[in-house]
């Protein structure tokens, strides 16, 4: 589901408090764990937890192998977290409290920034769309039932 014509994002109801989500959305050890794109290797670099301003490094692999650093460039505690890396595009984690024990996950992927029009022609935003909804749903196993998926 599209939130404009360029960004890609889906939302999941995870039965675990936004506190819960959160610390494993902020801890970039376990970007592996979630990772629904199967690009992130894992070798993670940075602090233990990311706030504003946090840079954090990770092996990554699309083909060939490479290293890539991200910036957080937004962050609400147990509400909101997103990162770049040199290319304008933005991941983002929006966070929802549902009832005592629940989170609304939304993530999406915008590339606004980043020459949109040639970007959408490239396939990259369909694959990025079923990354996330393989990354939201280990994210919900993870929380829900400890898988390592």
């Amino acid at each position: 589901m599209a939130q404009n014509e360029f960004s890609v994002s889906s939302s999941v109801v995870v039965q675990a408090p936004p506190e819960a989500v959160f610390a494993v959305l902020a801890d970039p050890r376990k970007h592996s764990v979630i990772d629904g794109s199967g690009t992130v290797q894992g070798e993670m670099s940075g602090p233990e937890r990311l706030v504003l301003g946090s840079k954090f490094g990770m092996r990554m692999r699309r083909g060939v192998g490479y290293r890539i650093t991200n910036t957080v460039v937004e962050y609400e505690e147990n509400r909101l977290i997103a990162w770049r890396h040199m290319l304008p595009g933005r991941w983002r984690y929006e966070l929802e409290p549902v009832g005592d024990a629940a989170t609304k996950v939304t993530e999406t992927y915008d590339f606004t920034a980043m020459l949109p029009k040639l970007v959408a022609r490239t396939g990259l935003p369909k694959q990025n769309q079923r990354s996330i909804e393989a990354t939201l749903q280990r994210l919900k196993d993870h929380l829900e039932n400890g898988e390592q998926a």
